[in-house]
C-alpha cells in the first residue's frame, strides 16, 4: 500500500473520531471537554483565531459593563429591602403574637386547599399518622409557635445544621433581617432573639463580603458578584451553655507510676451555631480542603438565607415550597414504570442530568446569574 494512502487514511480517522467527541460532549468530563475545544481552536486558521481574541476582548468590555450593572443593581436591592422592611416588621409582630391580623388581612384562600381535598388515600393516611406526632399548642397561643425552627427544619441545607440540642435555642429565634452597608457591597445577616436561659445576645450577626469585578487570574470567568469573605460574632454563652462545645472525659495513663486518672477537656460540638465562626476568608493559601467545604456551604447558606428564605418564610413553614422536588419526580417516574411495566433494561435513554445549581441568584428574587462562587 502506497504510505501516502495509509497516511491520508488515518487523518481521515482521526478528523471522524474528533467530529464524533465533537458531536457526543455531554458524554465528557469537564476538563476532558474544555481541552477538546480548545484543540479545536488551535486547529484553525491564524486568521480565525485572530477574529476569536478580538472576540475575546469584546467579551472583557461587556463584563466590565456587567460589573457597573450588578453594582447598581446592588443599590436597587438595597434600596427595596427598605421599603420591604415595613412589611417584614408586621410579619415579626404577628409571629411574636404582639398584633392579631385583622379579618380582611386573614382573608387568604390557599390555592394548594382543592390539592389537598384531592389527596390520595395513601397520603390521607399519612398525614393522620404524622398529626399524631407533632406538638400540641393551646388554642389561645400567641402568635405562631416555633416558627423560624419550623422554617429552618423545612429546608435541607440547613435542617442539615440543626442538632437536637440547638432546636430549644432557636425557638426564642423571632426574626431575620438583612441589613446592606451604605458603603461597601456587603450585607449583615441579623438574628433578633427573645431572652433565653443560653446566651447573653439579642441579636446575633453574620457578614458578607461581595465583589463585583472580574478577577484577574481569570477575567473572563465573571459571573456576576461574588461572596468572597464572611464574618461571625462571638456568642456571650452562659455558664454551661454554649452547645459549640462538649465535655468528654478521657483516662490517662502515668507513663512512669502506671497509675491511671480520668481528666475532662472540653471538645468542639456540631451545632448550628457553629456559623457565626466560619473560617475567615477564601483567600486564605493556608486553608485546608475541609475549612474550603466549610466556607464554600457557608456561602451558600448566606446566599440562599438573603435572597429566598427570608423573603419567603411562610412559604417554606407551609410547604408551599419544598426544595425535594425531583426526588418526588423519580418516585413518580418508578411508579409510572411500574404500572406500564417498563423496566431499566428496556430503558436505553440517557439519564436526566441532575440539576446543579452555580450558587443562586444576585439581588432580588429574579434569576441572575450565580453569585456565590468561592473565589
Amino acid at each position: 500500500m502506497d504510505p501516502m494512502e495509509s497516511s491520508g487514511d488515518e487523518h481521515d480517522h482521526d478528523t471522524v473520531v474528533f467530529e464524533d467527541l465533537l458531536k457526543n460532549q455531554a458524554f465528557l468530563t469537564a476538563s476532558m471537554r474544555r481541552q477538546l475545544l480548545k484543540t479545536m481552536v488551535r486547529s484553525l486558521p491564524d486568521k480565525v483565531q485572530r477574529r476569536i481574541k478580538a472576540l475575546k476582548n469584546l467579551q472583557l468590555d461587556h463584563l466590565k459593563l456587567e460589573a457597573k450593572f450588578y453594582q447598581e443593581m446592588y443599590e436597587l436591592e438595597r434600596k427595596y429591602f427598605e421599603l420591604y422592611q415595613p412589611i417584614k416588621d408586621k410579619r415579626r409582630e404577628i409571629i411574636a403574637g404582639n398584633v392579631e391580623p385583622t379579618d380582611e388581612e386573614a382573608a387568604y384562600q390557599s390555592a394548594g386547599e382543592e390539592e389537598d381535598e384531592e389527596m390520595s388515600e395513601k397520603l390521607k393516611q399519612m398525614s393522620l399518622d404524622l398529626q399524631k406526632g407533632l406538638p400540641k399548642f393551646d388554642e389561645n397561643v400567641a402568635g405562631i409557635p416555633d416558627f423560624w425552627l419550623q422554617v429552618f427544619k423545612s429546608t435541607e441545607v440547613i435542617a442539615d445544621m440543626l442538632q437536637p440540642h440547638d432546636e430549644p435555642i432557636l425557638k426564642h429565634l423571632q426574626d431575620l433581617k438583612i441589613v446592606h452597608d451604605a458603603n461597601d457591597m456587603a450585607y449583615t445577616i441579623e438574628f433578633h432573639f427573645s431572652p433565653n436561659e443560653y446566651f447573653k445576645d439579642a441579636v446575633l450577626t453574620k457578614k458578607y463580603f461581595l465583589r463585583c469585578e472580574s478577577n484577574k487570574d481569570d477575567p473572563l470567568g465573571f459571573e456576576g458578584p461574588e461572596i468572597i469573605k464572611c464574618t461571625g460574632c462571638i456568642i456571650n454563652w452562659l455558664p454551661g451553655k454554649n452547645v459549640c462545645v462538649k465535655t468528654i472525659k478521657k483516662k490517662q495513663k502515668h507513663k512512669a507510676r502506671g497509675a491511671v486518672r480520668t481528666i475532662t477537656k472540653q471538645v468542639p460540638n456540631d451545632s448550628f451555631f457553629n456559623f457565626f465562626a466560619p473560617p475567615l476568608a477564601a483567600d486564605d493559601s493556608n486553608m485546608d480542603e475541609e475549612s474550603e467545604a466549610i466556607l464554600t456551604t457557608d456561602f451558600e447558606i448566606g446566599h440562599f438565607l438573603r435572597s429566598r428564605l427570608i423573603n419567603r418564610a411562610v412559604l417554606y413553614y407551609c410547604g408551599d415550597i419544598v426544595e425535594d422536588d425531583e426526588s418526588d419526580e423519580e418516585e413518580e417516574e418508578e411508579a409510572t414504570d411500574e404500572e406500564t411495566g417498563d423496566s431499566d433494561e428496556d430503558d436505553e435513554r440517557p439519564a436526566k442530568p441532575a440539576h446543579k445549581n452555580k450558587g443562586g441568584q444576585a439581588a432580588g428574587d429574579g434569576q441572575q446569574p450565580a453569585e456565590c462562587k468561592q473565589s
